[in-house]
């Protein structure tokens, strides 16, 4: 009752800004979600790929010695935090030549995203790209500025348009493709001769399986210069931190220093904990592999029940998920009839219309449930 309280028109309102922003998918799940959580022996969430593993003790320990914070935290983060950043950068990454200048934690990537393009004063008139394949909040990022989006692979096919904002997203949300280093390097030469703001949102960069995802911000791809280029990182995944709401993003001290300015007006700023215990998972690798772990064997088990079921696993070489399709006598399948099949048999998973009408003929399969109730995907399946 509340929900539709909230969503009638209020006579107070100039305009609804609501209504420039897309359905929000997962909505359209509701009735599948219902007919999966009647099974026999339960659901099996493998659809928005929630973390479920537990925090690091590293990090909640950090979390406990910093829980005295009775001060205001500040927009630009601890030195301490913005250290960890770019160590963990270089460590993993080989990013080098970084400044704590070029480093901004923020409240979760999703937020990030979403109100850059206003930040960055792109709006009405302007253009954003995103892939053709995209996480839903980069077009939700560009209505929110009153610019238009544009969903494509092909830079060829903008022809003389020079957009404002251009979103890379390797590893893919959601087909786990990876952009090799050559590609990168094309786009990246591509922005800067036009102007373009480049930013990749580079998510999923450790949760890789059959290669290495190299970050936008290696001197390979940016021949050693930040310029015009920023690059978003999230802990969500990495580190089971999705509930701590902790990212950050680097690159251009210009554009960074821009974001700072504005976030300080809007009071956008880290929980002071919260950057402790971000800093504390940054500088620790060892729960990284020990998670990886999991995930490798949670994911070869769903690859094969799926395989051994009908579906074709595409890409899905990084990320969390299994960008699957069910091909059928008559070809492949509706995404929306795979979920329909799947939810018959207790397992939720999200159709791939939600990421663009590229995606309409497969599913998005996260691993990232339990060890038990992959298990019992894996039975169903199988």
């Amino acid at each position: 009752m509340v929900e539709e309280v909230a969503r009638r028109p209020s006579r107070h309102l100039r305009t609804q800004v609501s209504s420039r922003l897309p359905d929000f998918p997962w909505d359209h799940l509701t009735q599948h979600a219902a007919r999966a959580r009647a099974h026999p022996d339960g659901l099996v969430d493998l659809s928005v790929g929630t973390p479920v593993d537990p925090t690091p003790q590293v990090v909640q320990q950090a979390l406990r010695d910093a829980a005295d914070s009775p001060g205001y935290p500040t927009t630009i983060g601890l030195p301490a935090t913005r250290q960890a950043c770019v160590d963990w950068l270089e460590r993993r990454h080989g990013v080098t030549g970084l400044g704590l200048d070029q480093v901004l934690p923020v409240v979760g990537s999703k937020e990030l995203i979403g109100s850059m393009p206003v930040h960055l004063g792109i709006g009405a008139g302007d253009l954003i790209v995103h892939p053709e394949l995209a996480y839903p909040t980069y077009e939700v990022g560009a209505a929110l500025a009153g610019a238009r989006a544009v969903a494509t692979d092909s830079l060829t096919s903008l022809g003389p348009e020079v957009p404002a904002l251009l979103w890379l997203n390797s590893p893919s949300n959601p087909s786990g493709r990876v952009l090799p280093v050559e590609h990168l390097r094309k786009v990246v030469d591509w922005c800067r001769q036009r102007g373009t703001i480049l930013v990749s949102d580079e998510c999923y960069l450790e949760c890789a399986w059959e290669t290495t995802p190299v970050s936008v911000l290696h001197p390979d791809v940016c021949g050693g210069s930040t310029e015009g280029i920023l690059a978003v990182h999230s802990l969500s995944k990495r580190s089971n931190l999705a509930g701590y709401r902790c990212a950050f993003v680097a690159g251009d001290p210009a554009l960074v220093g821009e974001l700072l300015a504005v976030r300080k007006n809007l009071g956008l700023m880290m929980p002071g904990p919260q950057q402790r215990a971000m800093a504390a998972a940054l500088d620790d690798d060892e729960h990284v592999a020990e998670q990886h772990a999991r995930y490798a064997a949670r994911r070869a088990s769903l690859r094969a029940a799926l395989e051994g079921a009908g579906f074709r696993i595409d890409h899905s070489e990084a990320s969390l998920y299994l960008w699957a399709r069910r091909e059928t006598e008559a070809g492949d399948e509706d995404c929306w009839d795979t979920v329909s099949w799947l939810a018959e048999r207790g397992i939720l998973v999200a159709p791939g219309a939600f990421y663009g009408a590229a995606g309409s003929r497969h599913v998005r399969v996260a691993f990232t449930a339990t060890d038990e109730r992959v298990a019992a995907a894996v039975s169903r399946l199988t």
